[in-house]
């Protein structure tokens, strides 16, 4: 599983742009969010992923979750978005 970091300065066509490459695969993928500003930008591109894919005939589901992740040595919660086709 492909695990994509969203800040609050990612660019959501990038990030789509990726995950629709990483959907396209047959694959699955993880979006981790720290932040309210991340967790927009992350939305957003789910989102933005959505129009890219459904004209190749994939409709997507997302799963969100909270997440322990590490950063700095620090134990920080994230929240992830398990990104799918359906």
């Amino acid at each position: 599983m492909e695990v994509l970091k969203v800040s609050a300065q990612s660019q959501p066509k990038m990030v789509a742009g990726a995950l629709a490459a990483i959907l396209r695969g047959k694959s699955t993928a993880e979006l981790q969010a720290v932040g309210a500003a991340a967790v927009n930008q992350a939305i957003k591109a789910i989102a933005i992923t959505r129009g890219f894919v459904a004209p190749n005939g994939i409709d997507i589901v997302t799963v969100p979750a909270f997440s322990s992740i590490n950063i700095d040595g620090e134990e920080r919660t994230a929240i992830k978005f398990l990104v799918e086709p359906r």
